[in-house]
């Protein structure tokens, strides 16, 4: 399988946005996440810092979900591990901000 080469994360971006084009995928990494950020905090904060990669299970988790059931495609992670991380916090952020829908608007009309 050949995998698409990306200069830049301004070039991957489009790719990520497609490869999370559902709702319910974007919900599952937003939800992920969040909950690995709160769990992460309550763990430093309660000192029980050693259970700290137990933040990877929802964070990780519920991103594959939506991959595997949702979208039924491959996670840019295995690829493009820190093009993907940023391009997880930008989808958040759309998706916090209320403009998720119109980034994938405009990344679906512009010419390629």
């Amino acid at each position: 399988m050949n995998q698409p080469q990306f200069n830049s994360f301004a070039d991957f971006w489009p790719h990520y946005l497609s490869e999370h084009g559902k709702p319910a995928t974007r919900a599952l990494h937003a939800t992920g996440t969040i909950t690995a950020l709160v769990l992460g905090s309550l763990l430093i904060a309660t000192g029980r810092w050693w259970l700290f990669p137990l933040v990877f299970v929802p964070g990780y988790g519920l991103a594959w979900i939506g991959h595997c059931f949702v979208e039924r495609n491959r996670p840019a992670t295995f690829t493009h591990p820190i093009w993907s991380f940023m391009g997880d916090w930008k989808m958040i952020g759309l998706l916090l901000a209320g403009r998720i829908n119109d980034e994938v608007s405009r990344i679906q009309t512009k010419p390629r």
